[in-house]
C-alpha cells in the first residue's frame, strides 16, 4: 500500500523575514509593516500552537524533557522549560533542533496561497536556517547594552535578560544574513523612517511582481 503523497503547500508572494534580538525593536516594526497592510506572523504565536495540548511540538518537549515538562492540561510549560534550555546550552540546541523545522512548516501552511507581502517575525529566524527560504531577510539592530537597558526597563530581570542577550548571540549573523538592516539606536522618529523606506520598497517589489 502506498501513502498518501505530502500536500505542497500552494506558493505565496513575497516572502519577508523579520528578526532581530530581545528589545532591539522587532516587534515595533512588525506592527508598523502590519499597519501598512502587509501580512505579519509571528512565530512565537505558532510556537504557542506548536505547543498547545497534542499538538507537534509539546509531544517534542516531552520526549526531550520527560512529562514533567508539560503542565497539568499536556501543554509546555513555558517557564519550566525556559529555565533549563537558558541554562543549558546542549538543551536549547536539542529543542531548537525540535521545534524550529515545526515552526517553519507552519509558516508555509499558513502563508501557502496568500497574496502580495507575507512576513515570518521570528528571533532566530538566520539561527534556525530559515533565510535561504525568503525573498528578504530583514533585521533590527541596536547595541547590546542599549537592549539590555530596554529589556530591564520592561520588567526583564537583568539576569535573565543578560542570559537571553548571551543566548541570541551578538547579531552579526543576522546582519551578514540581512538585505537590509534597520538601525533601532535612536528615537522612534529615526526607526518610523527607516521602516517607511523599507515599506516603499515592498510595495515597489509588490507591484513589479503582479
Amino acid at each position: 500500500m502506498t501513502s498518501p503523497e505530502r500536500k505542497v503547500p500552494a506558493p505565496c508572494g513575497l516572502k519577508v523575514g523579520l528578526t532581530g534580538g530581545l528589545a532591539g525593536g522587532k516587534s515595533t516594526v512588525a506592527r508598523w509593516l502590519a499597519d501598512a497592510g502587509f501580512r505579519v506572523i509571528d512565530a512565537d504565536h505558532l510556537v504557542a500552537e506548536l505547543y498547545s495540548p497534542g499538538a507537534p511540538g509539546a509531544a517534542a518537549v516531552r520526549r526531550l524533557f520527560g512529562p514533567e515538562a508539560l503542565d497539568a492540561a499536556g501543554a509546555v510549560d513555558h517557564a519550566r522549560v525556559a529555565a533549563k534550555v537558558f541554562a543549558d546550552p546542549e538543551a536549547r540546541r536539542a529543542l531548537e533542533q525540535a521545534v524550529h523545522p515545526l515552526v517553519r512548516q507552519r509558516f508555509e501552511e499558513q502563508a501557502a496561497g496568500s497574496q502580495g507581502v507575507v512576513i515570518l517575525e521570528a528571533t532566530l529566524l538566520v539561527e534556525a536556517g530559515y533565510a535561504p527560504g525568503f525573498d528578504c531577510v530583514v533585521a533590527v539592530e541596536a547595541p547590546p547594552e542599549l537592549r539590555l537597558a530596554r529589556a530591564v526597563e520592561r520588567g526583564i530581570p537583568e539576569a535573565d535578560a543578560r542570559a537571553r542577550l548571551l543566548a541570541q548571540g551578538d547579531g552579526a549573523t543576522r546582519r551578514a544574513a540581512a538585505g537590509r538592516v534597520i538601525d533601532n539606536s535612536c528615537d522612534l522618529a529615526h526607526l518610523r523612517r527607516q521602516v517607511d523606506e523599507l515599506i516603499d520598497e515592498l510595495r515597489a517589489i509588490e507591484a513589479r511582481r503582479r
